[in-house]
């Protein structure tokens, strides 16, 4: 009898959680990351794959997590050492199971990314950008934090390549941090993946912290439309949806013949975004990438990243480093931003609010969302939302112009 309830234990999971009880910390960060996106509705749409995903990487047995290759594509599998590439996709299958398969295909190929790409510019609209193409500046100046966190990160001792990918995840573009880091430093998916995520869902949280240390209350109660009565624009658009026509074709042929590299990301996205703007001519292909190609690239993008959070994996010295020059690169941008527009104050009549500043990372729509509810507490009719948008929209490309920038030196 006794051997009967052995064999039972230890048919079950229990035993070796005991025996490595690491385990538990993943379990406790695969809750705390479905505690955000359900209850605290932080990136619901990513959060909850990527939490799913570290769940079932890290149930003993499961065999559900993902096998990092090595920078040469050899791999073990059961004991030998295997050419990931070379292997026929069936026995990635059979012999590696449904997430390496997922992982590899998709994901370490580089593929997902763009795609996702392309259903955010199926839902972009460049209109606010384009109505206050000054505010756009914004969106560039907020990349501070990927090239600061860069240098920071080759003095600790990472890799040119290394501290690119972790630099990345202070444009706050999910897609872009984890193209790069395939690009770059691919070993790191993991972590930054979940870095780069995490701090999105955060926005709420994050972006306040920096705001309230970095800006007064004079500053934040600049009231833009006021702005624009004193001191209206010169310039005037006459026909927006011909504008909003040519904007993506001109933006994709621009980053092809200057920075090469940022085409997959910038090209899916404008791609994306013409089918959108041209209307009912193209309806079938907006509403294929804006809802079920997109949706589908998610959730596989979701749980294949989780997956990749083993307790091997992540709880070390180079995640912890991660994790803490991620929050670095992330607040970086934001005070980037803000520190912008205080310059660009101390020149001009027409003030603007620090808020666009810290909009200028990607993090589309939710980081405007968050700036207009600071901005309505110090001012019940201060609505900046649609400014905020112009910076925050502009962050999108710079980020991923930047990505181009550093795979092109470090690739």
């Amino acid at each position: 009898m006794n051997e009967i309830f052995q064999n039972l234990y230890e048919m079950t999971a229990f035993s070796n959680i005991i025996a490595e009880p690491q385990f538990l910390i993943m379990y406790a960060i695969a809750f705390i990351l479905l505690y955000l996106g359900i209850k605290k509705q932080y990136e619901p749409l990513l959060l909850v794959p990527i939490a799913f995903g570290v769940l079932l990487a890290n149930f003993p047995g499961g065999e559900m997590g993902v096998i990092q290759a090595d920078e040469n594509g050899l791999i073990n599998v059961h004991g030998v050492m295997k050419n990931i590439w070379e292997m026929p996709l069936h026995d990635i299958a059979h012999e590696l199971g449904l997430m390496n398969f997922i992982y590899y295909m998709l994901i370490k190929t580089g593929f997902l990314p763009p795609i996702i790409f392309m259903g955010v510019g199926a839902l972009t609209d460049f209109g606010p950008m384009l109505r206050n193409l000054r505010l756009s500046i914004f969106g560039a100046a907020a990349q501070l934090g990927i090239f600061t966190v860069l240098l920071v990160a080759i003095l600790m001792g990472f890799t040119p390549k290394e501290a690119a990918a972790l630099g990345i995840i202070g444009g706050a573009d999910g897609p872009t941090a984890i193209f790069t880091t395939i690009k770059l430093a691919p070993h790191l998916l993991g972590p930054i993946a979940i870095a780069a995520y995490s701090y999105m869902a955060l926005v709420p949280v994050i972006i306040p912290l920096v705001v309230k240390a970095l800006c007064s209350k004079k500053e934040l109660c600049i009231n833009m439309k006021e702005q624009e009565k004193k001191y209206p624009s010169t310039t005037e658009i006459k026909n927006l949806r011909v504008l909003k026509i040519i904007f993506p074709i001109v933006v994709t042929t621009v980053v092809a013949l200057f920075v090469p590299s940022a085409v997959p990301l910038i090209g899916m996205l404008m791609f994306g975004n013409l089918v959108k703007e041209i209307g009912t001519n193209t309806f079938r292909l907006f509403d294929a990438a804006s809802n079920s190609i997109m949706n589908a690239a998610t959730i596989f993008l979701g749980l294949s990243v989780g997956a990749t959070m083993t307790a091997e994996a992540f709880l070390n010295m180079t995640t912890i480093g991660i994790v803490i020059g991620g929050f670095l690169a992330f607040a970086l941008s934001i005070a980037g931003g803000i520190f912008f527009v205080k310059l660009v104050n101390l020149f001009t009549k027409k003030k603007i609010n620090p808020l666009i500043g810290a909009t200028g990372l990607s993090a589309v729509p939710m980081a405007s969302r968050v700036a207009n509810e600071i901005a309505l507490k110090y001012d019940p009719k201060n609505h900046v939302l649609q400014y905020c948008m112009a910076s925050n929209i502009s962050g999108v490309i710079g980020s991923a112009v930047a990505a181009g920038v550093l795979i092109s030196f470090l690739g």
